[in-house]
């Protein structure tokens, strides 16, 4: 029982300690795409890690064992991922039809001013946020896909990117005040 507790005492310090630099190395092996958030894969494989049965073999090398699990989960979802290449025209498209969401119909469509402030607006979002705009609105993901994918709820998805489009509406209506005054 003894060697149960020193397992998982070994491993939480492990976490504990070195979780900054368990982030900065998936950053380091993906940074690509939506469904690669460092945080997010460090707590699953910290998830899987704790949720071994007690029974499983001890772990004696701690940092090798979190490293190789990480290592693993990394390439399990880059063997998952879809390769979604878009012409840079589709791109353009796709950047007048987002920016048009937050106009409708109106007769004043978006400027080229306010397309530049909508890739800023995105680029400055949380990465979380950031991620899901571009997954769905971009890469033509479904809240479906990336949550096999993630392992992240579709409702939590769903979420962040409600609160992302909430975010990007305030910052362009805040540009589009700004255009207005000057």
């Amino acid at each position: 029982m003894a060697a149960k507790t020193d397992n998982h005492n070994n491993l939480t310090d492990f976490f504990n300690e070195e979780y900054g630099s368990l982030r900065s190395y998936v950053q380091s092996k993906i940074r690509d795409t939506s469904e690669r958030d460092a945080e997010d894969i460090v707590q699953d494989v910290a998830l899987r890690v704790f949720s071994r049965p007690d029974d499983a073999i001890p772990v004696t090398n701690v940092g090798g064992f979190v490293y190789n699990a990480i290592r693993n989960r990394i390439i399990d979802i880059m063997r998952g991922r879809k390769e979604r290449k878009l012409p840079s025209e589709d791109i353009d498209r796709q950047w007048r039809e987002f920016a048009e969401f937050f106009y409708g119909d109106a007769d004043n469509k978006y400027s080229p001013k306010m397309e530049i402030a909508l890739k800023k607006a995105i680029q400055d979002l949380k990465p979380a946020y950031r991620d899901i705009i571009i997954a769905i609105d971009f890469e033509g993901y479904n809240y479906k896909e990336i949550a096999e994918k993630t392992g992240i709820p579709a409702g939590t998805l769903m979420s962040r990117r409600h609160r992302a489009m909430s975010e990007l509406s305030k910052t362009l209506e805040n540009v589009k005040v700004l255009s207005y005054e000057t």
